[in-house]
């Protein structure tokens, strides 16, 4: 079938032109705002060739058609009249809905906060795996050569490529709620800068002992803002408020000096003085919290995580585990979160595979196999969506997968030098000396997802049931 053609049902679909508010899409999925969610025909646009499943979620009706296939039909969706819009844009009406609350509207800034930091996030961490694949014994003795004989040079150079990104990490998050939450952004970069300023106590040196706080009125601990996640964003936020509210008062000729200055000021003394001291321990509970579960004995933690994750991923609210995965980057190095989640989706894959080397039917294989090569690119909202929740048992049964292998990825203690990709992108952040024992763990979850629902999650009859013959 024609794109065109695609993209003609599919507005049809929604219930014509007029019933369209705007289209926007991200990486797999075609993201239409409608003016009445009752005149959308989900069974019709979930029979539209490429279409691989639908969802109503935060506002929007969620087509899901893959990588690059979106792009183009989104293209045709345009051509035909539609209005298009950002992501961003979209996500701001329907943060304005009145039937979102608060956590949702919040959960939404946090994931628009965090989403453009990931990517230089996931080079930092491919960066320390191709540097721990490099520094191994192994394969230093493949050039004749040992861990002694790697100059200092070598090490400075690499340690550039993977610390810095970690060192002006509040910086990149007070840049980025600034923008998000309608700030100037180089205010923002400016604000975040000067809370890892040189000038005070490295927030590191501080909780390794070898550096004292600084002491305001004899009570008031002051350090730099290293490895600091969620200070940063409360203080990005308030900043751009207050910019805001400063920018009403000023006149037009004393804006771009009054602005800034009032902005700047008033922000880094609250940021240093309160918000600082007080949200570092709230994050410091948090990270405690979530480290304990990981180290909970007999990989119990990993259990549970592997099997609620995807569930998560339903409702989605999942971009919230941004702020947990860097703040356990900055704060450790490593992401013990990143191989029980690759867990978790390798099972929901290994359960649409089941589904589609099961079934007669050719439409519903050649979806199923499709979804499973995206789960292995680290996407599963098409197997989820088109396949496992169409049909009960195998998302049910994928979460169980997702459970086992979640216990056996804690168990092996596995750490991701990264986070932001995932199963066969995610080999690149365990080249320090784990790729192997990965490769186990994903290889094992997606064979217990697909194991399960081949014996008790799928028969054809289900199919039958529901119509889609």
């Amino acid at each position: 079938m024609k794109l065109q053609e695609i993209a003609k049902q599919i507005i049809q679909g929604v219930g014509g032109k007029e019933n369209i508010q705007s289209v926007a899409h991200c990486a797999t999925r075609l993201r239409i705002m409608t003016n009445n969610k009752e005149l959308i025909q989900t069974d019709l646009i979930e029979g539209i060739d490429k279409v691989k499943g639908s969802f109503y979620n935060s506002g929007q009706y969620q087509v899901i058609l893959g990588t690059g296939t979106v792009n183009k039909v989104y293209e045709e969706v345009v051509a035909l009249g539609v209005n298009s819009q950002s992501t961003t844009a979209q996500k701001e009406v329907a943060q304005s809905n009145e039937q979102a609350n608060i956590f949702q509207k919040t959960v939404l800034s946090f994931g628009d906060v965090f989403v453009p930091i990931i990517p230089v996030l996931v080079a930092t961490g491919l960066f320390m795996g191709v540097r721990g694949l490099l520094t191994q014994p192994q394969i230093l003795a493949l050039v004749g050569m040992t861990p002694a004989d790697i100059s200092e040079n070598f090490i400075l150079f690499t340690q550039i490529l993977t610390d810095t990104a970690f060192i002006f990490l509040p910086a990149l998050i007070a840049m980025s709620a600034f923008k998000v939450f309608g700030g100037t952004p180089m205010i923002g970069l400016v604000f975040g800068l000067m809370l890892v300023s040189p000038a005070l106590p490295n927030a590191w040196g501080v909780a390794g002992g070898d550096v004292s706080p600084i002491y305001f009125f004899n009570s008031i601990p002051v350090v730099g803002y290293q490895a600091s996640v969620i200070p940063a964003f409360i203080s990005g936020f308030l900043g751009a408020k207050l910019e805001q509210k400063v920018r009403k008062f000023v006149p037009d000729t004393l804006d771009l000096i009054v602005t800034p200055f009032i902005t700047l000021l008033v922000m880094v003394v609250a940021a240093l003085f309160i918000i600082g001291p007080l949200f570092r321990s709230v994050e410091t509970g948090i990270t405690a919290s979530i480290n304990s579960m990981l180290n909970w004995p007999f990989g119990i933690g990993g259990l549970i995580i592997g099997f609620f994750h995807q569930i998560i991923v339903v409702t989605g609210i999942h971009h919230v585990f941004n702020a947990l995965e860097v703040g356990l980057l900055a704060e450790h190095g490593y992401n013990a979160f990143n191989p029980i989640i690759t867990a978790a989706m390798a099972a929901q894959g290994g359960a649409a595979l089941a589904v589609g080397l099961k079934t007669r039917s050719k439409k519903l294989k050649a979806l199923s196999i499709s979804s499973f090569v995206s789960v292995m690119l680290g996407i599963t909202e098409p197997a989820i969506f088109g396949i496992n929740l169409r049909y009960v048992k195998p998302f049910i049964l994928g979460l169980a997968g997702g459970a086992m292998g979640g216990l056996l990825a804690a168990l092996f203690n596995l750490q991701a030098t990264g986070m932001g990709i995932t199963l066969v992108p995610g080999t690149l952040l365990y080249l320090n000396g784990q790729l192997v024992t990965y490769l186990i763990v994903t290889i094992f979850s997606i064979g217990a997802g697909f194991a399960l629902t081949w014996l008790f999650g799928y028969s054809d009859k289900m199919q039958e049931e529901l119509g889609n013959n």
